[in-house]
């Protein structure tokens, strides 16, 4: 009944409320990075959903577009700003996501939507994932998050899909609550953005 039924009602509801609540956030928030960006304070990026359906989805830009003599992007690491890496750690750059939610593409737990061009890489159990909403967040991300290999996370993806519940999703909402403010596992060592899945990792 919860995965069928509630859940969507809960994450409607709940996204709503959120959205209200942290307005004067958020536009505290779109402030500072149209300033430390010089530029638009919104990515938006074409993500595969539940059954792999691909929707548009927003969050905070936390990178410049600053580019080098040939007009090439510079690394990720070189364009991240100070409001930006903050915005990263809290993890306040997902909070737009909640848009999503109420559109109905996102859930408030779920695996986390990753890149379109993902999808061909996928063993069929990974591909397991998309049987569900994606999430703003779920048990890989309080699980290490970016902080283990791409194999444990896509474990854990199909571990949560087979094991769906308000008790777990509950467990998942006070997790991340905990992991936000312990700002544990944003990136792995040595990366200032996530390492890219080649269907080995």
């Amino acid at each position: 009944m919860y995965p069928r039924y509630f859940k969507s009602v809960f994450d409607t509801f709940l996204s709503f409320v959120a959205l209200v609540l942290l307005s004067p956030l958020i536009l505290l928030i779109i402030v500072l990075l149209i300033f430390s960006n010089g530029g638009s304070p919104f990515f938006v990026q074409k993500r595969p959903g539940k059954n792999s359906k691909v929707f548009k989805l927003v969050k905070f830009r936390t990178m410049n577009e600053k580019r080098d003599s040939n007009g090439e992007l510079l690394p990720d690491n070189e364009r991240l700003t100070s409001v930006g890496i903050f915005i990263r750690k809290t993890s306040l750059d997902e909070l737009l996501q909640l848009i999503n939610v109420i559109k109905g593409d996102m859930s408030i737990i779920g695996p986390r939507p990753l890149l379109v061009e993902y999808l061909e890489l996928y063993s069929p159990e990974q591909a397991r994932r998309h049987e569900v909403k994606p999430g703003i967040t779920g048990w890989a991300q309080v699980n290490g998050r970016n902080a283990i290999s791409w194999e444990e996370k896509f474990i854990l993806d199909i571990w949560y899909v087979d094991h769906l519940s308000f008790l777990l999703d509950f467990k998942i909402v006070l997790l991340t609550i905990k992991k936000v403010f312990e700002q544990e596992g944003i990136t792995k060592v040595g990366h200032a953005t996530t390492e890219a899945f080649n269907g080995k990792n």
